[in-house]
């Protein structure tokens, strides 16, 4: 079972992540995850920089055969690039933001809700959102127990 909370509106300030950025076959999803969260904690290190969130994906854009993504961590600093590792600052200003509580296969559902929540409100989202991954994932672990938080700015 997948379900999302009630959506809710907020202004957040600017956020630095340090990310690898691609773009990618939306059926390589997995396979990019894999690669960004094990390059991009292994330059955190080497640079001493300490993550300061969750680990998270940026979307630009809905993805559809392909996704312009970026994955990565918060960081209080911005990094120095390397490797495909860079900084990117996400934007300050008013969100929507819900939270997704089940399997990654099923975030489209909470994605699907939202947009509509949003058009109910009279609100259009941007071209960019993120997930927040609140939980990790666990060899033998339920699916049902994973907690994304979905974010995704107004447009102005």
């Amino acid at each position: 079972m997948t379900d999302a909370s009630t959506p809710a509106l907020l202004t957040i300030a600017p956020m630095t992540v340090a990310v690898l950025r691609e773009t990618v076959p939306v059926a390589a999803l997995t396979e990019f995850f894999d690669r960004a969260f094990t390059m991009v904690p292994s330059v955190l290190a080497q640079q001493g920089i300490v993550a300061a969130g969750p680990p998270m994906a940026v979307y630009s854009g809905v993805p559809s055969g392909v996704a312009t993504v970026a994955a990565g961590v918060p960081t209080a600093t911005p990094v120095s690039p390397v490797h495909g590792v860079s900084s990117l600052t996400l934007p300050a200003g008013r969100v929507a933001r819900v939270i997704h509580r089940g399997a990654y296969d099923a975030l489209g559902e909470s994605y699907q809700a939202l947009t509509d929540w949003l058009h109910e409100q009279g609100l259009e989202p941007g071209p960019m959102m993120w997930e927040s991954y609140l939980t990790e994932p666990t060899p033998g672990g339920d699916p049902a127990d994973l907690l994304t938080e979905i974010t995704w700015p107004l447009a102005r």
